[in-house]
């Protein structure tokens, strides 16, 4: 297929290629709710930009600093695709155009921080607003109460094999 004549606008969705981006946003969730569960999210670093992301997120949506950052916390998906939230999102995206590698992919974001991923609580957003949304609950210790539920899914997975194994042991 030629990519001059493509338009994306007009295209069709291609099944096989949905279910490739699918996997890779799948296997980006997982790998992040790992590395909540090892890290402590104030002191993970996602990206070398890190730093210039957090001042941008925060300049470029002051909503994010109310009381509480209650914004931050549980986000508001008509917000995020309402005609101002997608005109801001998209402005703030360009930036990172040349700066951040897939920062258009698409990747999976829970919308209630305080929780884990789960069919009621991810949507689809672009690498870009993964990273921008995840660094500042991170450095705002909004990621702490995930950090000890996937710490303590870990423990009980591990508890479940010792059982297992014991009972297998004692067969």
């Amino acid at each position: 297929m030629s990519t001059q004549s493509f338009d994306p606008n007009n295209a069709q969705n291609l099944i096989e290629i949905e279910k490739q981006f699918a996997v890779k946003a799948v296997e980006h969730a997982q790998t992040y709710w790992n590395l909540l569960e090892k890290v402590p999210p104030r002191a993970l670093k996602l990206t070398k930009l890190d730093d210039e992301i957090y001042e941008h997120t925060m300049s470029a949506f002051p909503e994010f600093n109310e009381e509480n950052h209650v914004h931050l916390v549980k986000l508001d998906e008509d917000w995020l695709k309402s005609d101002i939230g997608k005109k801001k999102w998209r402005e703030f995206c360009q930036v990172y155009e040349k700066k951040v590698k897939d920062y258009n992919f698409g990747s999976l974001i829970r919308m209630d921080a305080r929780q884990e991923y789960g069919e009621t609580n991810t949507i689809f957003v672009t690498r870009i607003q993964f990273y921008a949304i995840e660094i500042a609950r991170n450095r705002l210790g909004l990621n702490d109460g995930a950090h000890e539920i996937a710490k303590a899914d870990v423990e009980k997975e591990r508890l479940k094999k010792e059982r297992a194994a014991k009972k297998n042991s004692t067969s």
